[in-house]
This record gives structure tokens, sequence and C-alpha cells, in this order.
């Protein structure tokens, strides 16, 4: 049992792990069991959208550090599932 207390969430946190999320589904990043697991662009699709639908939801309701982080994270998934897409077509 642990003895730590569990970590904060925080709007940060929550999109960095959606961001992670879709990382791992593009072969990115291992998986929490440290081990690469296999590619799967639909998934990673939907948690990008999950992004894009969570941009839409919270406009007007962020701080610009939210707002800023959300862009950039946005921003990258989207340019690595373009490479990853394309690598898997060629």
């Amino acid at each position: 049992m642990s003895t730590h207390p569990p970590a904060s969430i925080d709007f940060g946190t929550f999109v960095l792990s959606l961001a992670s999320s879709a990382m791992m589904h593009m072969g990115l990043v291992p998986d929490p069991t440290g081990r690469a697991g296999d590619v799967n662009l639909e998934m990673a699709r939907q948690t990008i959208e999950m992004l894009v639908m969570l941009r839409q939801k919270t406009s007007g309701n962020l701080d610009q550090s939210e707002a800023s982080l959300l862009e950039r994270v946005l921003h990258d998934v989207r340019m690595a599932y373009v490479e990853q897409a394309k690598k898997l077509a060629s």
C-alpha cells in the first residue's frame, strides 16, 4: 500500500495525459509498462479529436497558460499523426 498522497490532477496534467496517450497509440512513446505497443492510428485520431473537443468546450474558460498549452499540444500531436500516417502509407 502506497503512503504517498495521490498526485494532483489539473488541466495541464489532463491535457498532457491525452497527448501521451495519442503518442503511445502512434508508437512514439512506450506504454505505461515500458514496452512499445502496436501502432493504432485510429485510436490516436480519436484521442486527438478529444483534444479538439476539449478546446472547443473550454473556449473562453482557460487562462492564457492553459490555452497556450492546449494549442501547443494539439499542434504537436497533429503533426506527429501526419508524419506517422505518411510513414505507414509508404
